[in-house]
Parts: structure tokens; C-alpha cells; sequence
């Protein structure tokens, strides 16, 4: 009976993909995840931009019953997939911090009448009050919860967006049966392994294929002085305009510094970053997608999900702190499948010369340190047993106490209950990450492999994947290490 149940569903699922979506049938590994999904299956997708990764939840939410929630971290991201999904004339709907009240109350009806399909929001608006209760209701139906753009989950649930860190309960404290789902396109190893033990996925089905993408031309070039690499980006972008690009930077005053610079040259320009309102940060992606302006100055605020397919090229003016933000940013060129350039500007090895590099990694450094050492300090203060809601009300500063319980969380000395209560299990002198013995082998630091990229002799992408846990890998026949 199981068997002819689950026959049925993918009948139901490939017709769903013909007449929504116009293909005629999955692509692999499309449908083993489809099949995943379908048969409850808690799963780990890393599926380079390009395979379909929001079709492999979407088809199984809009034939099944019940709801299924959709975790994003960009308002953009969310609204770009609902208004696809709205297109099609498919059951969906977005929830933020923008959404106004009449439309919160229709989301709201359309859940306990079960006739809503997807849901997108954030771990944050999740977790808000009125969304919580809503969620908790006897009357909503959960279908599944999906982590999409899931690299985010370990990247920023300790720096900027703990409640990332707080999902891995959800499941277990609304005591439903639902599988669980974290789709990205990179996760090296340790990556992997994080959003198994937070999500608290049981068993999972894990689908990889690596991120090469051949076809954008990898190259660094190192500069000796600032003078040097101002030269270096207005010969490149005199080369390339009017191509469509983009320019990255680590910091928002970077971002702002270097746009100002450019528009007094004349370039239509202008930076994008976190710090910006909503409205500007929806303005600037239309005027881009548009080709109103060639490039955006931007950090790493930018981009992720943006689907433009003629985008050139991109620069990174400051390298990456990590290869994970290096192909995320140069996987917003080339995704139309033509060749694509990606340059990073790196200063020289010594650092005798230009400094700068190193005084940005050293800032962050330290910046990561600071976060370290207050989650620290405030371990010995923590009850044992803890209201989360009543300890953020108390606090001083809320951002900086989530941070350090995400920290503790971390470290193992922290467990969820449920997303509102928290139980410290020990406390260390020391804060790190523990890691099993055959993990620790496989992590390499994230600066290292920076610095093997920026400066190795071999083929970059080869260091890339090899650092996402690919093994060895041929040349990739196109970067500046593999072109005579």
C-alpha cells in the first residue's frame, strides 16, 4: 500500500511539474530529492545554482496537504519566490516585517482553512509571537520545514542572525511529524555537519554535487598599493562596460567610499549594503536587474537568489574572508552558462607594502574574539534553567545576549527545549566547537584556503573544491593557473 501511495505522489509530482512549470520531466538528482521529500525524509541538499533547488520543496508542498514552512533569510529572496509561485497560480505566501496587517490576517485564515501551501519567513518572524501561536495552532497542518540558502544557518546564526540557531527544536517541541530540509548551494564538511546537529536531522537523504562552474574564469591579480588597485579596477571596468557586473567589498564603509570614488569618475554606480533601508536595498536590486546601472558597489548583503543571467562579471575590490563567501559572490556571474569573468584583487604576500588585507581580516579577528569572550563572561550569570523571552526583555543590549547564547549553543553547553527555553548543561572555561575526531581531519581554516587561492600555483578551482571536501579534482582548463 505504501509503495502504490508513494507511486501515486510522483505521478501527482511530475504532473505538477508540467503543468506549473512547463518541463516535462525531473532532472538528476531532482528527483531523488522530489522522492526524499515525498516520502517524509529528512534530507541535506548542496545544489549548485543552476539545478532547480526550489522546485525539488515546492512541487512536493503544492500537491501534498497541509503547510509547509519555508525558512529564508532575505525579504527579497521570499518575495521573488512567492511572486513566481503566484504566477503560477500556485498557494503561497510570504510573512515579514513589511507585511501589513490585512494581509497577515488573509495568510492567517487561509493556514487554519488549510488551503495555504508554502509559507516563507524568517527564523526571527517565525519565532514572533503572533506567527508562533499561529504555527502552534491544533488547526495548522506542517507538511515539512525547509532551511533554504541553509549556509546561513552557520554563517551568520553566530554573528548576526542567532534564531538560526533555535530551529532545531522546532520540530521537537510542536511534538508533529515532519521531515526537515536544508538546501544550499556550498557546505563544506564542517558546514554539513553543523546543519545536521542543529536541525537535528534524523537520518537524512544527502544529496551533493559540486559548485564547479568552469565556465567563470577565476583570476587574481596582486596589487602593491592602493594607487595600484584603483588602477587595476578602472582599466577593467573601461574594458568591460557596458557589461552588466558587480563589485564587492567587505565593509559598509568600504562600500561607501569606493562608490563615491567611482561616481566622481563618472560611473553610474552606487553601494548596497545592510545598513541601507529596505526600500533603497529593493530599489537598487530592480535598477541593476533592470541595466539602469552596469555595476553595484556591495558587500556580501548582496546577491544571494538575485537571478540575473547576463551579469558579467564580478570583482571582489577586498578579498573574501572565506572560499563559501568567494563562490557565493562569484556565482551571481555566468548564470546564463556563458563565459564569465571573476577577478579578485589581493595585496601582495608580505603585506609590507599594503596592509590593508590583513587589517581586515584582523578586524573581524577581532571582532569575533570580542563576541567570544562576552559569551564567556556571561556563562557563570546564566541560570540553569532560563526563560528566553524574560532574559532578552531584561537585557541591556538583546543582540548581544542572543549571540553569545547562540556561542554557548555552539559549544554544546547550551540546549534548546523549545525555542523559548533554554538548559545550561555545563560550564567550560573555554568556548569551542566539539568536533568528532573524523571531522576535525577534513576542516581546514577558511584563511588558509583564502590564502592557498590567492596565492598557490595551482588551479583555483581545484583549491576550491578540494576544500569543500571534493577530493582531488582535473584543471579546470579556464582560470588564470590553467590558461597558458
Amino acid at each position: 500500500m505504501a509503495l502504490t501511495h508513494q507511486t501515486e505522489q510522483w505521478h501527482q509530482a511530475r504532473q505538477a511539474l508540467q503543468a506549473h512549470w512547463g518541463y516535462r520531466d525531473f532532472r538528476p538528482p531532482q528527483d531523488t530529492v522530489v522522492q526524499a521529500l515525498l516520502a517524509h525524509q529528512d534530507a541535506l541538499i548542496v545544489l549548485p545554482t543552476g539545478f532547480g533547488k526550489s522546485l525539488c520543496f515546492q512541487i512536493p508542498a503544492v500537491i501534498g496537504e497541509g503547510l509547509t514552512l519555508i525558512i529564508s533569510p532575505l525579504i527579497a529572496l521570499m518575495q521573488d519566490q512567492v511572486q513566481d509561485l503566484w504566477k503560477r497560480r500556485l498557494p503561497a505566501a510570504c510573512w515579514h516585517s513589511n507585511t501589513d496587517k490585512a494581509l497577515k490576517q488573509r495568510i492567517r485564515t487561509a493556514i487554519l482553512e488549510n488551503r495555504l501551501r508554502l509559507l516563507y519567513l524568517s527564523p526571527e518572524t517565525l519565532f514572533s509571537p503572533p506567527v508562533w501561536e499561529l504555527i502552534r495552532d491544533p488547526q495548522t497542518r506542517l507538511a515539512g520545514l525547509i532551511v533554504d540558502e541553509a549556509h546561513t544557518l552557520v554563517h551568520w546564526g553566530d554573528s548576526f542572525r542567532p534564531d538560526y540557531r533555535r530551529l532545531g527544536c522546532v520540530r521537537r517541541s510542536l511534538n508533529k511529524d515532519f521531515p526537515v530540509a536544508a538546501f544550499t548551494a556550498t557546505a563544506d564538511p564542517y558546514t554539513q555537519w553543523v546543519l545536521q546537529q542543529v536541525l537535528e536531522l534524523r537520518d537524512p537523504q544527502i544529496v551533493r554535487i559540486n559548485p564547479l562552474r568552469a565556465h567563470i574564469r577565476l583570476t587574481v591579480k596582486t596589487v602593491w598599493s592602493m594607487a595600484q588597485r584603483q588602477h587595476i579596477l578602472l582599466t577593467f571596468l573601461r574594458d568591460h562596460l557596458p557589461q552588466s557586473g558587480l563589485i564587492y567589498v567587505r565593509t559598509r564603509n568600504d562600500g561607501e567610499t569606493l562608490a563615491a570614488w567611482l561616481q566622481e569618475r563618472g560611473f553610474a554606480t552606487a553601494a548596497y549594503h545592510a545598513g541601507i533601508s529596505p526600500a533603497r536595498r529593493s530599489e537598487l536590486e530592480q535598477t541593476w536587474l533592470q541595466g539602469s546601472l552596469p555595476f553595484l558597489v556591495c558587500t556580501n548583503a548582496f546577491g544571494m537568489g538575485i537571478n540575473k543571467p547576463d551579469c558579467r562579471w564580478v570583482i571582489h575590490y577586498h578579498p573574501p574572508l572565506s572560499p563559501t563567501d568567494y563562490i557565493q559572490e562569484v556565482g551571481r556571474a555566468g548564470r546564463d552558462g556563458q563565459p564569465a569573468t571573476a577577478l579578485m584583487l589581493v595585496c601582495e604576500p608580505t603585506g609590507w607594502l599594503d596592509p590593508s588585507d590583513q587589517q581586515r581580516q584582523d578586524f573581524f579577528r577581532r571582532q569575533r574574539q570580542t563576541v567570544y569572550s562576552q559569551a564567556l563572561a556571561l556563562l557563570p550569570r546564566l541560570p540553569t534553567e532560563g526563560n528566553y523571552t524574560e532574559i532578552i526583555r531584561q537585557a541591556a543590549d538583546p543582540l548581544d545576549l542572543k549571540l553569545a547564547l547562540a556561542l554557548l549553543h555552539q559549544s554544546h553547553c547550551l540546549v534548546w527545549r523549545d525555542p523559548f527555553h533554554f538548559q545550561i548543561t555545563h560550564r567550560p572555561k573555554t568556548l569551542e566547537p566539539v568536533l568528532p575526531p573524523d571531522l576535525s581531519r577534513q576542516i581546514r581554516d577558511p584563511l588558509q584556503v583564502m590564502h592557498q587561492l590567492s596565492y598557490g600555483r595551482h588551479c583555483r578551482w581545484q583549491t576550491l573544491l578540494e576544500s569543500f571536501g571534493y577530493g582531488s579534482q582535473p584543471p579546470c582548463g579556464t582560470c588564470d593557473r590553467c590558461r597558458p
